[in-house]
């Protein structure tokens, strides 16, 4: 139970952006969000017959990693294209993000960026709807423009 303590302690990663200056962002400028456990890195782009060795190889150069996640495609085996790395710190994952994106792993380029992001401030509420209220296709109003055969009958 110490040890748990040790490894992750609130205090010190909520203050880890202060002291670092700004907030850490992603490439596409948003801001970057802690998990629960950790600070969880995105990296694509990997090529399909890489091993789990050979991108946690990679990765532990930058810092100790908690947790690792490579997916497989269930029909043929092989590596989907991504991967999730978590590490305790924020130090830890901004350094990984910065000397390991856009690196070749088996002659593919690799992108790597934080995996979680707040949303921007005008995009509370919204959810993502059309105009209208209504998310998703609209229907036809219309009754008499069916396709089906019976429909058809009632016509002639």
């Amino acid at each position: 139970m110490a040890t748990e303590m040790d490894i992750d302690p609130p205090t010190q990663d909520n203050e880890a952006p202060s002291q670092s200056g700004p907030e850490p962002r992603t490439h596409s400028a948003a801001v970057a969000v802690r998990s629960i456990e950790g600070w969880i890195v995105l990296v694509t782009n990997i090529h399909e017959e890489a091993s789990e060795e050979d991108v946690t190889d990679l990765f532990a150069e930058h810092g100790e990693i908690k947790n690792f996640n490579l997916n497989l495609d269930r029909r043929t085996g092989y590596v989907k294209g991504y991967a999730l790395i978590e590490y305790s710190t924020l130090p830890e994952a901004s350094a990984a993000i910065k000397a390991l994106d856009g690196t070749k792993l088996l002659d593919q380029t690799i992108h790597v960026d934080y995996a979680f992001v707040r949303p921007p401030p005008g995009a509370k509420g919204k959810g993502g709807a059309q105009k209208g209220g209504r998310g998703g296709r609209a229907r036809s109003r219309s009754r008499d423009r069916s396709r089906s055969p019976e429909a058809d009958n009632g016509r002639d």
